[in-house]
């Protein structure tokens, strides 16, 4: 199957090499950086290979929050949760691996719930063939791209990463960073999370989408049916 380009975001890279956000980038609230992260590009090197991808969906968390794994308590595997911001939390979630990085505050945190493939100099047409091949669909076959990270769990996958690896590691920016190298969106919804049980805060806006790829994110906030006001808040 040939390697469908369009419908991708693509951006001309100046530098050879990547450059990561600081750690201090994350340690504050877990709303403002949850809508900051909005349109940065997450970059995973494997092999000679940047696989890249522009957040478009992210959820904050709070210690407080029932939503949340923080609100659980401490354990080891919870420990990055609280730990200063920056530092990469990862769980399994349905089978797969969920990437999550704290914020500022004991028990606060974005997960990163979705992106989109991103294609430049430095990630070029051989690290999307790369992850299309990390995340083909249940009959084994490539997935659209705008489909190859919908998604928390497809999202790792096709950026292979791995909770053994990564969980409770800071960023090693030779591998794995956070680069603020595309454009900011122009509007971001605020809605409610997803996955969230009955009675453990499910009713709190802490789902933030980059709008113009609200139909490329786990679940389209602007679907039929959604009421703004409602449903959703459209951010400047």
């Amino acid at each position: 199957m040939p390697l469908i380009m369009s419908n991708l975001t693509v951006r001309t890279c100046a530098a050879s090499r990547p450059t990561g956000l600081a750690d201090a980038f994350f340690d504050r609230d877990a709303q403002a950086l949850a809508r900051d992260l909005l349109g940065k590009v997450i970059r995973h090197r494997v092999g000679d290979l940047w696989l890249s991808a522009r957040i478009i969906e992210t959820e904050a968390y709070y210690f407080e929050e029932k939503g949340s794994h923080a609100s659980l308590g401490y354990t080891e595997k919870r420990k990055a949760l609280f730990l200063d911001g920056g530092h990469i939390y990862m769980y399994y979630a349905r089978g797969g691996d969920s990437l999550n990085f704290s914020a500022k505050g004991p028990g606060n945190a974005v997960l990163i719930k979705s992106a989109y493939p991103w294609v430049d100099e430095l990630s070029g047409p051989a690290s999307l063939a790369q992850m299309l091949l990390n995340n083909p669909d249940a009959q084994g076959r490539p997935r659209p791209s705008q489909k190859l990270c919908a998604g928390q769990t497809l999202l790792c996958k096709a950026l292979g990463l791995k909770v053994p690896v990564w969980d409770a590691k800071r960023f090693d920016h030779e591998v794995l960073l956070v680069e603020d190298i595309g454009p900011a969106p122009a509007h971001i919804i605020q809605t409610t999370r997803l996955g969230i049980p009955h009675g453990r805060d499910e009713h709190l806006m802490y789902r933030f989408v980059d709008a113009a790829y609200a139909p490329y994110c786990t679940r389209n906030p602007l679907r039929r049916g959604q009421v703004e006001g409602r449903d959703y808040f459209l951010l400047p």
